[in-house]
């Protein structure tokens, strides 16, 4: 019986090899399974976590480009009015430039044209210094040309309309005789 009892044992243990080796291969596929969902986990998280960023950049941009077009519109946003004013200033400066036997209207006239160019003035809206100046087509119009001795070349020698720029954009630009 001993022998018999020494077989079983025998058995017996094959039995429990035979069962830890099947649990250990099992733990093994059961740890590379979650080992690749881990993989295919942290894939996803960083695709995820790319689009953030991208999303979150192209807020940011629009954010930017809204705000520069806010700021764009309410620093020029007295160009299209003045552009109406300037005819307006045109005339005051030609009936300043009559002679008239009426004070009182001359007086009414310049107060008008003084308070124009305050508002306009507020608002950074300046004449372009043009006579005696070289001829800079961004900014002047050559409506003339003409030789006049002792001024060089391209001098701007008369102004026929005032031009006028807000801030750092042209409004109108002056309109000039300038030396051949």
């Amino acid at each position: 019986m001993s022998e018999e009892k020494e077989i079983r044992e025998e058995v017996s243990e094959n039995t429990e090899n035979t069962e830890t080796v099947e649990e250990k291969a099992e733990e093994t596929d059961s740890c590379e399974a979650l080992k690749k969902e881990n993989m295919e986990l942290q894939t996803k998280v960083d695709e995820l976590k790319n689009a953030y960023a991208k999303a979150y950049a192209d807020t940011e941009n629009m954010k930017k480009r809204l705000e520069k077009d806010f700021e764009t519109r309410s620093r020029y946003q007295m160009a299209s009015f003045a552009k109406e004013l300037l005819p307006v200033m045109d005339n005051c400066e030609r009936a300043l430039a009559q002679a008239t036997t009426d004070e009182a209207y001359r007086k009414g006239v310049e107060m008008i044209y003084s308070q124009l160019q305050n508002a306009l003035a507020k608002e950074e809206i300046t004449e372009i210094e043009a006579l005696n100046q070289p001829f800079d087509g961004n900014w002047h119009q050559a409506l003339m040309s003409e030789e006049k001795e002792g001024v060089e070349s391209g001098i701007v020698i008369e102004v026929l309309q005032k031009g006028y720029k807000i801030k750092d954009r042209i409004l109108r630009p002056a309109m000039v005789k300038v030396s051949a």
